[in-house]
């Protein structure tokens, strides 16, 4: 079997161990653990509280965890101090670490960030959310009349449409997609309030707008209000998380991140798009003929493999390829793997449960015989979408297209040493 997740077999792994080495090492630990005292009897000795690991900046380790008594309960959990997962900031957002996640569900603490203002401070007890415009009853909402209301929880991912990086070999799921996480979400339905409001039976679109330095605001078809559209102040079972909105959130499962407004404070109801900065000189897309795409919402179907994949290296013998995979417009129904450069295609496992417009796990077992090869991964969602190629994407849009909305297959090469390498992927 070969190695995955960067753990590498420890010295002598594989060989049979026999029960007089057990055995003799449990007389040298008690051997360590016993002194004569001064009488000349035989009592415990003071055991080291700890000796330092190898590797430079984990957390030291006792010779003997049985013979040290552990920490004590604290207020707050906390991860493994051998667990190095971190997001990678940059001035505007924070990629996830996709490789490193055994599931579809994103720790709080690891969910992508992207921001226009940097993140608010807002106290839930001033918190408001204003609802007006084409309704019968204008009406404020605090935090506290929220989650009065009757309150539902899904699992959805969230992903920026900007969310695809591939222009060098030595680049992790997390540089690539990394703008793209998981949560159970749990609020209210926006459908809810709109009840509570009365909507106008003339208006087709609502503008939502935060309360960060930025004033976030962006146009959202009314049909999308009614349909499953959510004020959120619930995430994986906690308040949101302040990079994520608190104390509430716009979620609109499926569609670009920058529609889901977080720090949400008012919500207009009216008959035309507003036509703001984030759907005019951002957020559009040039494609064939000098014309632009705009109010593209739906985030299109994608996969990464996840394992194996930069900077990991694997052995000769049989390989668990594993990833993710999505799609804004339904379920994921396919997920193909190759491991010929795409000459021939494989179906994988999908794990249960396979949820709608959300992050779905994949597995196929693959034999690698030791030879370079590259590996790939394409969806189906349940409308028939199959993700395209970069060359795909060039035939419908042109060379000219923009950094959003790309959603490309994406390879990776697998040395004969066993080292993986990112397939770039250049389109300008």
């Amino acid at each position: 079997m070969s190695t995955s997740d960067n753990h590498q077999p420890e010295p002598g792994a594989g060989k049979k161990i026999h029960r007089r080495t057990i055995l003799g090492a449990a007389a040298s630990a008690v051997a360590i653990a016993l002194v004569k005292s001064s009488g000349g009897q035989l009592v415990p000795a003071a055991v080291p509280a700890a000796t330092p690991v190898a590797k430079a900046g984990a957390p030291v380790v006792p010779a003997d965890a049985t013979k040290v008594q552990g920490a004590v309960h604290g207020t707050l959990g906390t991860r493994s101090g051998f667990e190095q997962l971190k997001k990678k900031p940059t001035d505007t957002s924070s990629r996830s670490p996709l490789q490193d996640f055994h599931g579809i569900i994103t720790p709080s603490d690891l969910h992508f960030e992207r921001s226009h203002g940097g993140v608010p401070v807002i106290d839930p007890l001033k918190f408001e959310l204003l609802i007006h415009g084409m309704v019968d009853r204008p009406m404020v909402f605090t935090l506290r009349d929220l989650k009065r209301f009757p309150s539902v929880s899904r699992i959805a991912f969230l992903e920026c449409s900007g969310n695809f990086r591939g222009n060098k070999e030595e680049m992790t799921p997390q540089d690539i997609c990394g703008l793209t996480s998981q949560a159970e979400w749990t609020g209210v339905m926006l459908s809810t309030l709109f009840r509570e409001v009365g909507i106008h039976p003339k208006a087709t679109w609502f503008l939502a707008e935060g309360s960060d330095a930025a004033v976030m605001t962006r146009s959202v078809p009314i049909h999308k209000g009614w349909e499953d559209a959510m004020i959120a102040y619930g995430q994986n079972g906690e308040a949101l998380r302040p990079e994520q909105g608190y104390p509430a959130r716009l979620f609109l499962p499926g569609w670009e991140g920058n529609t889901n407004v977080k720090w949400i404070r008012r919500i207009e109801v009216g008959d035309k798009p507003w036509m703001t900065r984030e759907e005019t000189s951002k957020y559009t897309e040039p494609i064939k003929d000098g014309k632009i795409r705009q109010f593209s919402f739906d985030m299109d179907a994608r996969s990464i493999i996840t394992f194996p994949s930069f900077p990991q290296q694997v052995e000769k013998g049989w390989i668990e390829i594993r990833g993710l995979a999505w799609s804004g417009r339904g379920k994921v129904v396919k997920v193909e793997v190759s491991t010929d450069a795409g000459k021939h295609w494989q179906t994988a496992r999908l794990q249960e449960p396979v949820l709608d417009k959300a992050h779905t796990y994949f597995r196929y077992l693959w034999p690698w015989d030791g030879r370079a090869t590259e590996i790939a991964s394409r969806v189906t969602d349940d409308t028939g979408y199959t993700q395209p190629t970069m060359q795909q994407l060039l035939q419908a849009r042109g060379r000219d297209m923009g950094g959003y909305h790309l959603n490309p297959v994406t390879a990776w090469v697998i040395k004969g040493d066993g080292r993986v390498l990112f397939k770039p992927e250049k389109w300008k």
